[in-house]
């Protein structure tokens, strides 16, 4: 992660299939499949596929599930 200045860390917006998988903790197929599903939607930049990291936070958000008994 860039830095910029002491207290204020700067985050990159959009992300590579592999860092996407690495942010989300899948794998470089599972992040393609959810591509693929329409689960993720994805920006295309030349023959570059990224992910913007608001909709992976987004898609983490909706899938989140809570044990009940």
């Amino acid at each position: 992660m860039k830095t910029q200045g002491m207290n204020n860390p700067v985050r990159k917006r959009l992300y590579s299939i592999k860092e996407a998988s690495e942010y989300l903790g899948l794998g470089r197929w599972s992040v393609r499949k959810k591509i693929w599903n329409g689960d993720i939607p994805y920006v295309k930049a030349g023959r570059r596929i990224l992910l913007d990291i608001k909709d992976m936070d987004s898609w983490v958000e909706k899938n989140k599930t809570q044990f009940t008994y």
